[in-house]
């Protein structure tokens, strides 16, 4: 509980303890933040990191003096989302398979199964929509690589959605996240990011609910 405890508190206080981590790491900072977004989009036992909320936390400590380096989080981070993508492919087009035949206690075959819907949905641009939306965002690519998507395909959509999901995010909290309104109510601010993002996965969700109780 202590555990869950302190993940939450890292969450709702991303720009308290990014500013602790800068301190503490110096230039490394940038090689922990890269790993993260590497993580959360490019292993499907970790969709619970932070993304959409790091991204904006990032961004707005570059504004600030003695924060991060702006170009260097936007480029640093959109490889780390692309490469992160492009290996969650390469795992699911070679063992993908394999995962479906058997349980594993630490992949949450739901997950799997309502990022398929939303493939379904969406097609091949599911790569890109994919972003905006926790979770989903971690199994899309596994599963495009599980369907056989051409990796041309792939990659085309893969860059696109890297690029608009970092540079949204972080450019937002660059421009927007040191005004005092956003300042005052930060914690309100990442919920609220958090919530949003999550909105497609609990449509999705609740549909695949609604049409499993209308079966006869």
């Amino acid at each position: 509980m202590d555990l869950i405890a302190q993940f939450i508190d890292v969450f709702l206080h991303l720009d308290q303890h990014l500013i602790q981590w800068i301190q503490w790491l110096g230039p490394s900072i940038y090689i922990l933040l890269f790993v993260i977004i590497f993580a959360e989009t490019g292993l499907v036992v970790t969709p619970f990191l932070p993304g959409d909320s790091l991204l904006f936390a990032v961004g707005a400590l570059t504004a600030v003096e003695g924060g991060l380096d702006l170009t260097t989080i936007l480029v640093s981070l959109t490889i780390a989302g692309i490469l992160g993508d492009a290996t969650n492919y390469s795992v699911g087009k070679y063992l993908g398979p394999k995962v479906f035949e058997k349980n594993y206690r630490f992949l949450n075959k739901s997950h799997l199964q309502h990022t398929q819907n939303f493939y379904e949905r969406w097609g091949s641009f599911t790569i890109v929509a994919a972003r905006f939306a926790p979770i989903v965002r971690t199994f899309a690519p596994f599963i495009a690589g599980v369907a056989k998507m051409t990796y041309r395909k792939f990659a085309l959509f893969n860059v696109i959605g890297a690029v608009a999901w970092v540079f949204i995010f972080v450019l937002a909290g660059h421009f927007f996240g040191q005004t005092p309104a956003v300042k005052k109510n930060f914690q309100v601010i990442i919920l609220a990011i958090i919530v949003i993002s999550l909105l497609p996965f609990i449509v999705q969700l609740l549909s695949a609910l609604k049409a499993r109780k209308s079966k006869p």
